[in-house]
This record gives C-alpha cells, sequence and structure tokens, in this order.
C-alpha cells in the first residue's frame, strides 16, 4: 500500500478526495537511489520548508522565508549550532513550599517529610518541557533532545529532579559525541534507577540494562545465528557485562536534604575478576578497572562498525521515513555509517550529512511521516503563532501543562515513554508512524485543532486561538486569493495540493463567487477595519478557512 492510500484508509475518506501525488507513491514507482551527496536542486520554499518542518517542531512563516533566504547550508549552520542554555523549570503555583517561592525553581531544592512537594514540581518539570519547544529557536536541538529520550529512555522515576539532571544530560549531548553519550547516560541517575543498574551488586548482578545496551542503545541485536547467540552479541556477553558493570549507585533519590543528584562507584559492590566476552567480541578480556571498567566496556563495543550502522538507522527513521530498503542501506546508511566513524563518533556531522543530502530532499521524502502528537500540537500552535500568556506565569505554565496532558491523550507522554524500546511508531513494523493515528486518536485532533482555529480555549482567564489578523499581516500579496492559499498551503502542508483541493478551501472565503469578490472583500476590510460587523465577517471567514485546512490529511504528514 502506498503513502496516500494509507492516509486515506486512516481517514476513512474515499479515493476521490485525496488525489495521489503525480506517480510517486505508485506501487510500481523505482525506489529513491540517491545518496548522501550535497542537495543540488532548486532551493525554493518546498526544501526550505521540508528542512524546517522535519528539524523543528513547527516552522514559521517567518522562520522559513529566511530560510529561503539564506540558502541550505546557511540554514543548516543555523539548525546545527549551539542554543543557549535555559532557565530551569519554576514553580507556578504551589505556595507551600518555604524553600520556592513562586517564580523561583525548585531544582536544587529538598524534599519534606511533612508536604509533598513532587505533585507540584512534575507539573512544572513537565511544563517546562513544553515550554522549551513552544520558545524554541530555529533549532535542531528540541527534535534531538526527544530523539535522544526515545532512544535511552528512562520512565516513572518518580523524581523531577532526577528527570531534569536526565533530560539537561540529553541536551549536552544532543549533536556531540555518542560514544561518550553513551558511557554519561550509563551511568546517569535516572538510568541506573530505571534499569535496575543502581542493584547491580557484585554478588547479585543484574541484566537489566547490560541488555539494553546492547539491543536498544550501542549495536543491536541483528538475526538469531544459534543458541543464544545472535549476529553482533551472545546471552553470555550480557552476563559478563552485567558483571562489568557492577558497582554503581545514585544519589539523592527524594532527599529531603540540599543534595546534589549523581551518581558514585562503590569498589566493594563491584565484581573485580576478569571478564571475558564471546566471540562476537573476539573473546576479549576484559581485567578490573574499578570504577573506569564501564568506560572500557563502551569503547570496546564502539570498536564495531554495526554501532555506527544501528545509530544512523535510527536518525534514518527519525528524520527521512521508516523504510530502509537495499538501496537506502547501501547509498545512505553504509555512508551515515562511514562518516560517523571518521568523526570519531560525533553526531553533528552525519546529521549535517543526511539533512543537507540530495536524498533527505528527494520528493519521495517530503510529506511521508505522520507527525507525531507534540509535532501534530506545535506545528499548530508554533506555525499558526498562537500566544500562550507569557505575562501571566502562572497562566502561562498552566496552559503549558494542559499542552502536556493533551499529548498524553494523543500517546505521547514526553519523559514517560511506554516502553525501554521507546513509542511503537518508531520501531514496531509494518505501521510505524500509522500507529499515531487511531479511533481515539484522530477525534482528539481534530478537535484541538478545531478549538484552535475557531473556539479556542480558556486558561485563567486568558483566550488561546489563532489570532487570523495577525496572520493575514504577514501574508504577502494577500488581496489576490491564489496567491493567498498559497502561501497557506505552503506554510502548512508539505506539499502542494490539487486545483480542486484548492477550490474547496476557496469556497470557505467567497463561496460560490469569482475570485475578484475576495480582492473587494479583502480591501473593504482593510479600509474599514473599525466597522465590527465587517470585521467579524472577515475574522469568520479565515477561521473556517484555516479550520478546513487543518482537518485536511496533508495536515497531518510532514
Amino acid at each position: 500500500m502506498d503513502r496516500r492510500t494509507s492516509i486515506k484508509n486512516l481517514f476513512g475518506l474515499q479515493s476521490t478526495e485525496i488525489p495521489s501525488r503525480k506517480d510517486a507513491f505508485s506501487p510500481t514507482f523505482n525506489p529513491v537511489n540517491s545518496g548522501l551527496e550535497p542537495f543540488s536542486g532548486n532551493w525554493t520554499k518546498t526544501e526550505a520548508s521540508h528542512l524546517l518542518r522535519r528539524t523543528l517542531f513547527g516552522p514559521t512563516i517567518g522562520q522559513i522565508q529566511k530560510a529561503v533566504e539564506e540558502g541550505l547550508n546557511n540554514t543548516v549552520d543555523i539548525l546545527l549550532q549551539s542554543v543557549n542554555s535555559l532557565d530551569p523549570p519554576v514553580n507556578f503555583d504551589f505556595e507551600n513550599d518555604p524553600n520556592v517561592p513562586i517564580g523561583s525553581s525548585w531544582i536544587d531544592m529538598p524534599y519534606d517529610s511533612v508536604t509533598n512537594y513532587r505533585p507540584y514540581r512534575r507539573h512544572s518539570f513537565s511544563a517546562w518541557l513544553m515550554k522549551n519547544i513552544y520558545e524554541q529557536e530555529t533549532s535542531v536541538y528540541e527534535k534531538m533532545t526527544l530523539f535522544w529520550h526515545n532512544h535511552f529512555v528512562t520512565s516513572e522515576i518518580h523524581d523531577p529532579k532526577f528527570d531534569y539532571i536526565y533530560f539537561t544530560t540529553i541536551r549536552s549531548f544532543a549533536l556531540g559525541n555518542f560514544r561518550e553519550f553513551v558511557k554519561a547516560m550509563t551511568i546517569n541517575p535516572s538510568m541506573l534507577r530505571y534499569l535496575n543498574g543502581n542493584q547491580n551488586k557484585k554478588n547479585s548482578p543484574n541484566e537489566n540494562y547490560a541488555r539494553e545496551l546492547l539491543e536498544l542503545f550501542t549495536i543491536g541485536k541483528g538475526e538469531q545465528s544459534g543458541p543464544d547467540d545472535y549476529t553482533n552479541y551472545t546471552e553470555d556477553d550480557i552476563t559478563a557485562i552485567s558483571r562489568i558493570l557492577t558497582g554503581w549507585k545514585d544519589d539523592g533519590y527524594r532527599t529531603e536534604k540540599f543534595k546534589i543528584i549523581s551518581s558514585y562507584f562503590r569498589s566493594w559492590a563491584h565484581d573485580k575478576n576478569p571478564k571475558t566476552l564471546s566471540h562476537r567480541f573476539d573473546g576479549i578480556t576484559i581485567e578490573n578497572g574499578e570504577e573506569n571498567e564501564y568506560a572500557q566496556l563502551i569503547d570496546l563495543i564502539f570498536g564495531k562498525k554495526e554501532v555506527a550502522r544501528f545509530i544512523s538507522r535510527k536518525l534514518y527513521r527519525w528524520f527521512v521515513y521508516h523504510a530502509i530498503d537495499e538501496n537506502t542501506e547501501e547509498n545512505v546508511i553504509e555512508a551515515m555509517a562511514d562518516l560517523m566513524i571518521e568523526s570519531d563518533y560525533e553526531i553533528e556531522p552525519v546529521l549535517r550529512s543526511l539533512i543537507s543530502s540530495q536524498h533527505f530532499f528527494d520528493f519521495i521524502n517530503n510529506g511521508c511521516l505522520i507527525k507525531n502528537p507534540l509535532d501534530f500540537i506545535f506545528s499548530t500552535i508554533n506555525s499558526l503563532e498562537i500566544d500562550l500568556p507569557k505575562s501571566d506565569l502562572e497562566a502561562y505554565y498552566s496552559s503549558l501543562y494542559s499542552v502536556y496532558n493533551f499529548s498524553g491523550q494523543l500517546q505521547l507522554i514526553y519523559g514517560d515513554p511506554p516502553s525501554v524500546a521507546g513509542w511503537k511508531a518508531y520501531y514496531q513494523q509494518p505501521s510505524y508512524y500509522e500507529i499515531w493515528i487511531n479511533s481515539v486518536t484522530l477525534p482528539s485532533r481534530m478537535n484541538f485543532t478545531k478549538a484552535m482555529s475557531l473556539s479556542g480555549i480558556s486558561i485563567g482567564g486568558h483566550e488561546i486561538k489563532v489570532d487570523v489578523f495577525k496572520l493575514l499581516e504577514k501574508i504577502e500579496n494577500p488581496s489576490e486569493i491564489d496567491s493567498f492559499i498559497n502561501q497557506f498551503v505552503e506554510l502548512l502542508f508539505p506539499q502542494d495540493i490539487t486545483k480542486n483541493q484548492k477550490n474547496y478551501l476557496k469556497d470557505f472565503l467567497i463561496p460560490g463567487l469569482p475570485d475578484f469578490e475576495w480582492t473587494v472583500e479583502y480591501f473593504n476590510y482593510l479600509n474599514n477595519q473599525e466597522d465590527e460587523n465587517i470585521k467579524i465577517s472577515m475574522e469568520n471567514k479565515l477561521r473556517l478557512f484555516i479550520s478546513a485546512m487543518l482537518t485536511m490529511p496533508e495536515y497531518y504528514l510532514s
């Protein structure tokens, strides 16, 4: 089944409602043969929008226009440059914490045996995650933070201070060295708790982290080639690695004292005997290395090229498409892996090469992803430049926390993935991204876009919905209806739409009337903005028009 047909079926639409996109999605269409060679095509709004949709949570009209003006290379430079450090989450509504006044941060403050501070801090932290996306710069860092959270999964830690340390670690390595990142996450306090590394002692080794370190975090399992033997490691390796990792413990969990969240090594709990790995790792023996032994292990694992291939495939599925056929494996994944090894496992040059490549901008790779819940929500909020009440701290954080809760309704709870493998949309064959759309999430998505475009929602006395007149001011030549519609198509859809679809949208602006009537109506509004009836009439047309666009299948794609 082709991608466009998949979306059609998900929405329960008839074939005539969604025309096929030329022949590109035909089952007989030739596979993509392009690779990591630099993109050499024309740099237009289509290409700029595609790049920004994949790297940002909803680009604005201004960001797209600037990308067109800057060109591909400069835009990629901007996307990959370091970002400013983030302000920490704050207490926005809890008045019973004597150590943390409203507006102050709680990240270094202890808990209390009498008053339970964790719920308000959890709310604050969850809103902070949404705040970072809402206030995104023209930077890939927020997309990469979610990517790495889906890779190095921790969940149900139940201590917001631990969660904060975990996410700041992810951000600090987002485009950095993957090998050093694995080392940092191996002894990260949240990871030690989530995968029982803090219980891993010489007399009772715990294999949880050792197994996931190989299967999910670095090299992948590969096909089974014999009893307890896979392409890339054996069950004996898991046993040996669990012994290598013994002795680590997290510190500061739910502490009622002023204490820095950290991890530490307990020599008495470490297995000091030699550990010999299998033929998959060339039978190498690791001698006792005390607190440095885990790093020796990771260096050894990274000596295998399959690590570079494994993480390259995950980056590809995140930024390009889930299907990796033989051509893609040969022309893209292998080239990414070679570059990663050449770059000593630095992520930035590999991602730079991918998002600057001919393959990335190939027509078939534009509009083939179904937006995940956060992408869907913030492509509405950010692209339509919906204002949240920044001037009111409680209302601002409350609105962000509402967004966090709504994302959970769409089956993505940021900070709590459903399993150590992450969200199924990025690994579950054959559905992959289609998992995001089902009988529960589709109505919720539609209700959200209707609220944002039509009725709005009220939080703390602030009405939150799109300001259609603010958007109108950003449109070039808004009096010409075809240009007006085309600019919204470029903003909200990954590809152009058919003439019939544009005529459908046109009917929300000038139902059954000739095109020149829009010019008349627009200038009538422009010259009579103090006339409330004329203004309301224009506002209603614009809201219905935008609402119609947000319910079209194309809007669900990236």
